[in-house]
């Protein structure tokens, strides 16, 4: 990419902030987090290589095989990134969802999520590194006909680990069907503002449009101070 870049002289009609962005990703440090090869055999193996998970029918759900993604997560937090997102790709239980969760997410899952755990734990690097893991929505606290689960925005939970968080705490409770909250009730913004607490972002900041209306970086949203 770099060779390519150099040779049709694209960089030269970037901006300040678009050339910055591209010394970052053309950067040594960059080039050495992303070169998994380089990683010993037995780290690669904790974190997993488990193939793409294919149901067979096209109405149901894979799960791509991107064990080796969360491990390119914690070479990337290493090198000194900030902020990393590892998209999984998969979540929709629609069709046999037991089945599907048993056979293809959970077991990729279970052991790649442990071993960036485990990694960051080791190299001292969860004291300063918070580990949000979460999807976009909850499930249907009904089984549908198809022995899956639909979309259900009103229950859904997420696990934080490292950074400010004490381990082995849980916030909030919904009712016993997981279908609506029942105690301390949670929202995404207070997840967000502990994650931008943590940044040492302030989400209180108003950045105005072209129109001059302001925008809040976060509209509403406390840190969830238990957790800490």
């Amino acid at each position: 990419m770099r060779r390519e870049v150099a040779h049709n002289g694209l960089v030269a009609g970037l901006d300040r902030y678009q050339q910055q962005a591209w010394d970052i990703l053309s950067s040594a440090a960059a080039r050495r987090a992303f070169d998994l090869d380089s990683e010993p055999s037995h780290i690669r193996d904790r974190y997993g290589f488990m193939p793409a998970w294919e149901p067979g029918t096209p109405d149901r759900c894979g799960v791509p095989a991107w064990s080796q993604r969360i491990l390119l997560a914690r070479r990337l937090v290493e090198a000194g990134v900030r902020l990393v997102t590892v998209a999984l790709g998969w979540w929709d239980t629609y069709i046999l969802g037991f089945e599907s969760l048993r056979q293809g997410f959970l077991p990729r899952w279970d052991q790649a999520y442990s071993a960036l755990i485990e990694d960051l734990d080791q190299r001292g690097l969860l004291e300063s590194t918070l580990v949000l893991a979460w999807g976009e929505f909850g499930r249907t606290p009904r089984v549908n006909r198809d022995a899956g689960r639909d979309h259900y925005p009103a229950v859904f939970s997420a696990a934080l680990a490292g950074g400010p968080v004490q381990g082995g705490r849980i916030v909030g409770e919904s009712d016993s069907r997981g279908a609506f909250p029942r105690t301390n009730p949670k929202r995404p913004q207070d997840v967000l503002a502990l994650l931008y607490r943590h940044l040492g972002v302030d989400g209180r900041v108003n950045y105005n449009d072209n129109s001059g209306r302001p925008h809040p970086v976060l509209p509403f949203g406390e840190p969830i101070n238990e957790l800490c």
